[in-house]
């Protein structure tokens, strides 16, 4: 099952990272700090615990979706690439929403809230994203695909996620056409302007380049949110965003803005006195915003 996989990639990680802080301190580079580390650490405890219950969810949709399955789909070798693919492209869709949608972005935003960027950045996983998942990877069950095999794609894509996370990776070379590496991923957790809202793969970097998300790491990043908050308290960093698109949605003048606030993009508001990140990229640049936002 998924959930034996990741807890076995636990000693893999925890190995990895204390090589990362031992190089990243003999380089005199920016690393880790404590109170950071011990945040992104309580977060990733909290998600584990949370997907031990969610796991059963998931599969039980799975399972339900699956009775309505085009074809049945076995465990052979092309079946499963077929699998990874679909699972990461799913993977991108429910990445991007989470950017675009503010409901979903409450349950997200935590993973970008520290202005660190190594490997226990990648353990900042959210409390709520285990039930925002749901809505994403059932189209998998209605192709045919099984349950087990979903949730064990799943696990794949999350644990090839972590390496990522790192700044002494720099670029790979013809790699980076084609997968989604440290470079581009530091790219997505930059809060330069140009960096927002980009670089939402998975494994595989070429969703971007297809839908249009695509940046390439340029600038130096300055890693973080857009309005910092200044906590290390991991219940403050997993419910804030909730707590501050609630207060919103009550303080509107009308039941349509009060909706709005949880399906508009974040930093939307009704009078425009907020910025959402496609309007920050346009003011910085209106030629360089696509169509894809």
């Amino acid at each position: 099952m998924d959930l034996d996989l990741t807890i076995l990639s636990i000693p893999a990680f925890a190995l990895l990272m204390v090589v990362e802080s031992v190089l990243t301190a003999r380089r005199r580079a920016r690393g880790y700090a404590v109170k950071d580390t011990a945040t992104s650490l309580a977060m990733g405890v909290g998600n584990v615990v949370i997907n031990l219950g969610m796991k059963g969810v998931h599969f039980l949709l799975l399972t339900a979706v699956s009775g309505f399955a085009v074809i049945e789909l076995g465990g052979s070798w092309w079946e499963w690439i077929l699998l990874l693919l679909g699972t990461d492209l799913c993977y991108y869709w429910f990445h991007r929403l989470s950017h675009e949608v503010r409901f979903l972005w409450a349950a997200h935003v935590n993973h970008h809230s520290s202005r660190r960027y190594n490997l226990s950045t990648a353990l900042r996983q959210s409390w709520t994203t285990p039930f925002t998942t749901l809505l994403f990877y059932w189209p998998l069950a209605l192709i045919g695909f099984s349950p087990v095999a979903i949730l064990t794609a799943i696990a794949i894509n999350t644990v090839y996620q972590f390496w990522i996370h790192t700044e002494l990776i720099g670029r790979l070379g013809p790699l980076e056409w084609v997968l989604n590496t440290p470079s581009h991923h530091r790219v997505h957790h930059g809060r330069n302007v140009e960096y927002l809202d980009r670089n939402y793969a998975g494994m595989l970097i070429t969703w971007d380049q297809l839908f249009g998300t695509f940046e390439p790491e340029r600038a130096p990043v300055d890693y973080g949110l857009t309005k910092n908050i200044a906590t290390y308290n991991p219940v403050r960093v997993a419910f804030h965003e909730w707590a501050a698109m609630i207060r919103d949605a009550r303080a509107a003048d009308s039941w349509r803005a009060a909706v709005e606030y949880w399906l508009q993009p974040p930093g939307w508001s009704p009078d425009g006195s907020s910025l959402t990140a496609r309007q920050m990229r346009e003011r910085l640049d209106p030629s360089a915003v696509d169509v894809a936002g």
